[in-house]
């Protein structure tokens, strides 16, 4: 293992200090939601101690200092991002509502019959549905990007789909249920070949590893903030400011608004355009906190310290009799599932969490994946920054236990 200083950043999430059913907690579910350090929560205390007033909307005093962090917090986000402009960062409540509004403002002005949408195979359902519903709504047609045998995206499937009809690629980084980390750069300059926008869901790849937007070149870029350590409630959609400044807004109230008279409205300019409403101002400084924690922990060697973990999980589990792993794609992160011959998932997700250890069993709100694979649910092991060798082997020892017990 790396020198990465594991316990130092266990030390900051109080929650791991407790025990389940008189065993101490093992989270192994950090793609569900990540855990909160100390530096989140007080964030949001002491906005809500100190500085709590909306935003934008007045000139006293604790408005001032509550919309100069609530700006703030924007711009570490941009730079988190390497977003060349803070106005490119839209607050959202997470990455499904931030898809959605692309779906919504761009895909209902842009989208028409003959018009094609392409999403991988592995999509979760955010990036799925949402694109599903509104090409039933505008004529257009939803194409599936397939998956080679090991859980890859079929690249040269992919440039073959490619067409002067193609309108958005909309794909993401890193799937949650095979851990795959697609080729976004490859994908989105291929997309950009014949004109295509691109928009990726960066739900499960930035807790994990920088995430640089103007490298990959994508149009839309979104993630959610509880699974990079941040608040529930929170996410962010990067969209480039040119194409920003051409999308109608979605939703409809205050802060979105220039003008307003009984028969029409002028609206802002983006990112307020597409933020109606009072924001969850405590969550996005509560976020900013988690991506100055992220940034740390990156510099400190957090990415190869989960790689090694990762791989230390996979070398045990293929040691259990009985246990598959699902895909084996080149490049994985965080993620591992994995099916049991003769157990249900379920049924050991229960027996694992009376010894303490959280994992997450169904289908990971990836039906037509699982389907595909002809799978009805797995057993799913998700690794964050706080996890330890010794917690590995804890879980590998129930898994073993649980399975010996259903065997009999």
């Amino acid at each position: 293992m790396t020198s990465f200083d594991v316990q130092q950043v266990r030390e900051q999430f109080p929650i791991l200090r407790q025990q389940i059913h008189g065993h101490p907690l093992v989270y192994l579910d950090s793609a569900a939601t990540a855990h909160k350090p100390e530096c989140v929560l007080q964030a949001m205390l002491d906005f809500y101690r100190t500085d709590n007033a909306n935003v934008h909307r007045s000139a006293h005093t604790l408005a001032g200092r509550a919309t100069q962090k609530f700006e703030q917090a924007r711009q570490r986000v941009a730079d988190f991002l390497h977003a060349p402009f803070c106005d490119e960062i839209i607050w959202t409540r997470g990455t499904t509502e931030a898809i959605n509004l692309v779906a919504q403002s761009w895909g209902r002005q842009t989208l028409q019959a003959g018009d094609e949408v392409l999403v991988s195979a592995m999509e979760h359902h955010a990036n799925l549905v949402t694109w599903q519903q509104i090409a039933k709504q505008t004529g257009a047609q939803l194409r599936i990007i397939p998956l080679l045998t090991n859980g890859d995206l079929d690249i040269q499937a992919y440039q073959a789909m490619l067409s002067p009809n193609t309108k958005m690629v909309a794909l993401v980084h890193v799937s949650n249920v095979l851990g795959t980390v697609n080729p976004v750069a490859e994908v989105v300059r291929l997309a950009k070949q014949i004109g295509a926008l691109t928009l990726i869901d960066g739900a499960q790849a930035v807790a994990h590893a920088p995430v640089d937007v103007q490298a990959l070149g994508c149009d839309f870029y979104a993630f959610s903030g509880h699974k990079v350590y941040g608040p529930t409630g929170i996410g962010v959609l990067y969209g480039r400011r040119e194409i920003l400044a051409q999308l109608p807004p979605w939703q409809f109230g205050g802060e979105m608004i220039k003008q307003v008279s009984y028969t029409d409205s002028e609206f802002n300019l983006p990112p307020l355009r597409f933020e109606a409403g009072t924001p969850a101002i405590a969550e996005a400084l509560g976020l900013s906190a988690a991506l100055d924690f992220v940034s740390q922990q990156q510099s400190a060697g957090a990415e190869t310290y989960q790689q090694q973990l990762l791989q230390h999980l996979i070398a045990g589990l293929q040691h259990i009799k009985g246990v598959s792993i699902v895909g084996q794609p080149a490049q994985r992160q965080g993620v591992v599932s994995i099916v049991l011959a003769q157990a249900h998932h379920h049924d050991v997700c229960q027996l694992l969490d009376a010894q303490g250890i959280a994992v997450r069993s169904g289908h990971h709100c990836a039906m037509p994946l699982l389907n595909s694979l002809g799978l009805a649910g797995t057993l799913r092991i998700s690794l964050g920054v706080y996890n330890n060798k010794t917690e590995i082997d804890v879980f590998l020892q129930a898994l073993h236990q649980a399975l010996e017990l259903l065997d009999d």
